[in-house]
């Protein structure tokens, strides 16, 4: 057997234990979390705004976000992540 036709199919089950598999498996966490948010939850958006949900319901694509005294609509796959667990996980380690 020549070494290309070993390497080759090697090399690719490499790239995909190593890189595509791990993403997908990001991409269903974070599909998961944005689906599942509930009232009360603190989270970020992707763009940096950090906010509590005000209303949050599953027919919907999006959540009403509360910072402050303001209310407004943000779309369920702008959450970034939950602020409160990001801080319980950090104070874990510590």
């Amino acid at each position: 057997m020549d070494i290309n036709t070993i390497f080759l199919p090697l090399m690719i089950l490499v790239l995909y234990f190593f890189f595509i598999r791990p993403q997908m498996n990001r991409q269903k966490k974070q599909r998961a979390f944005q689906t599942n948010l509930k009232k009360g939850q603190r989270i970020v958006t992707q763009g940096g705004i950090h906010g509590k949900i005000h209303q949050a319901d599953e027919g919907n694509s999006w959540v009403m976000l509360e910072v402050g005294n303001t209310k407004f609509r943000v779309e369920k796959s702008a959450i970034s992540f939950e602020q409160s667990s990001t801080l319980s996980e950090a104070k874990k380690e510590a």
